[in-house]
């Protein structure tokens, strides 16, 4: 079993219609036809959506997300219209809600990998490849590449996990030139963030991209390089061969998979609660990779 543990009721806003409830961002369109993306405060871990929410995440994610674009602007395009909280929306959606072009969305994940970890570790340890990709022996645990790799992904319902796939598989969806074009826009947009990263103490080890097309201009879309995307590592304790400290939600992940909370991973029940201090820390992490990233005080 996997998906929502509690499926929230999208609010109800005049003027806007609800398309979509997603792991952490519901979706509307406007009069204008232009979507509306708002971005909760929940969380997921191990395919389930969980019943606590982190506060704050939501407003991290949309704020790092601007500087991001502002920073990939000269790379790629982004899709952001507006700020601004449309008419009747609620309160709480100050922060946290983008305005939105409608764009003709790509049915792909692009994930750029510069760093060995994850889906691509297991891969690598089978087979020395990653998305049938040849990489060299000796590599290991958060071991650098030789040079960053495309490595897609099929984009999955809610509770379900994305599927790595070839560049070959990726051709036959979307044909030659557009593959073409999301593998070099993809790299080109992760190797200015890693360098960006990198500057502030920050290993971007992978990251993932959502790409449409507004008419015939390939237009960045989502979120971009947020703790939720991408695998931040802080660089000075960052060593080959173990797993590596990250910026993301590994608190819930540990916790959830330790006795103390009773949880059989295996079972078909849904996970528990997570408890204050759990909140508290993983909150804590979103903000410091917010300011380490940005320079600015949340």
């Amino acid at each position: 079993m996997s998906g929502f543990v509690e499926k929230p009721e999208p609010p109800q806003v005049p003027g806007l219609v609800h398309l979509h409830t997603g792991k952490v961002r519901d979706l509307y369109r406007d009069g204008a036809g232009d979507l509306v993306m708002v971005a909760s405060d929940r969380i997921s871990a191990y395919d389930w959506v969980l019943p606590t929410e982190i506060p704050d995440k939501g407003r991290v994610l949309t704020r790092l997300s601007l500087w991001w674009f502002d920073q990939l602007a000269d790379l790629a395009p982004n899709h952001v219209l507006s700020t601004e909280l449309p008419e009747g929306a609620p309160a709480d959606w100050a922060g946290r809600t983008l305005v939105c072009k409608s764009l003709r969305m790509v049915p792909v994940e692009c994930v750029a990998r510069g760093y060995l970890a994850g889906s691509g570790l297991t891969e690598y340890r089978l087979s020395r490849t990653v998305c049938g990709l040849a990489l060299p022996e000796g590599l290991s645990d958060g071991s650098e590449l030789p040079e960053p790799i495309f490595t897609p992904a099929t984009k999955a319902a809610v509770g379900d996990h994305d599927e790595n796939v070839s560049y070959e598989e990726v051709v036959r969806q979307v044909g030659a030139q557009t593959a073409a074009q999301l593998r070099r826009t993809t790299l080109d947009v992760y190797g200015r963030a890693r360098d960006i990263a990198r500057e502030r103490g920050i290993v971007l080890a992978d990251t993932k991209f959502e790409f449409g097309f507004d008419g015939e201009t390939l237009t960045l879309a989502d979120e971009v390089l947020t703790p939720d995307s991408s695998r931040f590592w802080p660089a000075g304790t960052w060593q080959p061969g173990r797993a590596q400290p990250s910026y993301d939600k590994q608190f819930v992940r540990d916790w959830l998979t330790s006795p103390a909370s009773g949880w059989d991973r295996a079972a078909e029940q849904p996970p528990p609660p997570l408890p204050e201090e759990i909140v508290a820390a993983t909150r804590a992490k979103y903000l410091e990779a917010y300011e380490r990233l940005t320079g600015e005080r949340w």
